[in-house]
């Protein structure tokens, strides 16, 4: 397992990902970023631990409403099944992300509690 840095709303955080999925984490960790920035300018102070989890739910709206897209137009107009990275590996490796990223939320939380 590789571990690598990504950075979070100013702040560091030290990720571990499977061999060979640096880039990728880091690709996911500057989209995710770039979504916490935009939440931040929104809703203004809220704490870290809520703008992350604003984040994360926001992040969890946009594939649900991107499996419903791709649900309809697979079984409403006939279109194959998608070919390529397995949808559910994909699936598994996000979520244990976000898992692993509220651990790193949850224990820096109660570290400034």
């Amino acid at each position: 397992m590789a571990t690598i840095n990504v950075e979070v709303n100013g702040r560091s955080y030290v990720v571990g990902c499977e061999d060979g999925q640096e880039e990728h984490v880091k690709a996911l960790a500057e989209e995710f970023d770039a979504q916490v920035k935009a939440l931040a300018e929104q809703v203004g102070s809220v704490g870290e631990l809520r703008l992350f989890l604003l984040a994360a739910l926001t992040t969890a709206d946009e594939l649900h409403e991107s499996r419903q897209r791709l649900d309809r137009m697979q079984s409403g107009r006939g279109f194959p099944a998608p070919t390529g990275p397995d949808p559910a590996r994909i699936e598994a490796r996000a979520a244990a992300a976000l898992e692993q990223a509220a651990r790193r939320v949850e224990a820096l939380a109660e570290r400034v509690a």
